[in-house]
């Protein structure tokens, strides 16, 4: 088992505190090895076996437990020999009808560590999360990033050709499960399908009893083809209308939402820097996992701009940035990630080609009148210097930093 260093140092302070550990994230992004991880750290630290319950939801030996009164009745029975620190996992709890019920109930009792883990991005959203309200803390477990992409495939910065796994990298994207099939794009990319589907099917159709799954395909396909783009739901209803598929702007808008919900899609507001204030139009739309966007309508080297964009959004998310597109007049910045006191100015480019290109990219940022960090990230290897005192990049290498 390959150990997320990241996410485990991100959870261990957390660990035996009197709050319930939320690990949210996409199915088949690793939830369930991630809790493996954590009870191998307990039992590292002399925790009886039998004090740890694990309840896996995925699993058909779980199966008659489908509301909070069957965890409760399973949970209690198998916790009445059990003397000391008690420590409960349940993988993909949404499973479980009104599970909150239950969980709130073993927390206040002060007996249970509990940890629990979800696909779906809005798990705390329901009227019953208000019982665990001030009682909780979300960890969001993304995909593999390009360093545990090389630590998937048993080598190191120092030792592997960057720019060939890079490649790779950005062909089958950082799903765990890829690294244990051939790599072979008919073989990654059926895999990778599949699991699309599953999560469309699952976590989107059957969750939100949606019964055009055409048009939400379409949709789905519409903004993966518009990946670094700024979408409306108006443009894509006007879209599908141009193809004889009539729906409303609030279906549209509906959809997305699912989407976004089951972690295929996220969405990054606007955000007008000198009036310093969000806005409500206009966003863009990435997606949670390349590979599966591979999956579903192919691997495509002329969207490598909308790809590395991606890349670079999913990593500053992993970061624990929150991530905005800049608006600055008239001009757009790709984006603006904040974490407690720390901004970053940021733009990803493929190349800096030409000197138009140089200040297509680095103009918006030079416009930005405050101290912050101002970055331009490309796949250019030799630059030159800084320029007005924005850093320029390479991108692999800024996926490889601390």
């Amino acid at each position: 088992m390959i150990i997320r260093k990241h996410y485990v140092n991100k959870i261990l302070p957390f660990v035996d505190k009197p709050v319930i550990k939320v690990i949210t994230g996409m199915r088949r992004v690793g939830k369930s090895t991630f809790l493996q991880m954590l009870k191998d750290h307990l039992l590292k630290k002399g925790v009886p076996e039998k004090n740890i319950l694990c309840i896996n939801k995925e699993s058909l030996e779980y199966d008659f437990i489908q509301d909070y009164k069957d965890l409760n009745k399973f949970v209690k029975t198998e916790y009445t020999s059990v003397q000391g620190k008690k420590y409960l996992f349940i993988d993909e709890v949404q499973e479980i009808d009104s599970w909150e019920k239950t969980v709130s109930s073993l927390f206040a009792e002060a007996k249970t560590d509990i940890y629990i883990t979800g696909s779906n991005a809005h798990l705390l959203s329901s009227d019953l999360a208000t019982l665990l309200s001030g009682r909780y803390i979300s960890f969001p477990l993304y995909p593999l990033c390009f360093k545990e992409f090389l630590q998937f495939r048993n080598t190191t910065p120092e030792k592997a050709d960057v720019e060939k796994e890079f490649s790779l990298f950005l062909q089958y994207g950082g799903l765990p499960g890829v690294h244990l099939l051939d790599f072979k794009e008919e073989v990654i990319y059926h895999y990778l399908n599949s699991i699309f589907n599953t999560i469309l099917l699952k976590d989107v159709v059957t969750r939100h009893r949606i019964r055009n799954v055409s048009q939400l395909k379409n949709i789905t396909r519409f903004v993966f083809d518009n990946c670094g783009q700024i979408v409306s739901s108006k443009k894509i209803s006007d879209y599908l209308k141009s193809q004889k598929s009539t729906i409303t702007v609030d279906t549209v808008q509906n959809y997305l939402h699912y989407l976004q919900s089951a972690f295929l899609i996220s969405k990054a507001g606007r955000y007008d820097i000198k009036g310093k204030r969000h806005l409500e139009l206009y966003e863009k739309y990435y997606m949670g996992e390349i590979g599966l966007r591979h999956g579903f309508i192919g691997y495509r080297k002329d969207d490598i701009s909308g790809l590395l964009e991606n890349i670079v959004y999913l990593e500053l998310l992993k970061r624990g940035y929150t991530v905005s597109i800049g608006k600055l007049d008239d001009k757009e910045i790709d984006f603006i990630a904040e974490k407690e006191k720390t901004r970053l100015y940021i733009q990803v480019a493929y190349l800096l080609a030409s000197p138009e290109t140089e200040i297509r990219e680095f103009s918006p940022l030079e416009r930005i009148n405050d101290n912050y960090t101002k970055i331009v990230l490309s796949m250019d290897k030799d630059w030159g210097e800084e320029r007005k005192g924005i850093l320029r990049k390479n991108i692999i290498q800024f996926l490889l930093e601390e």
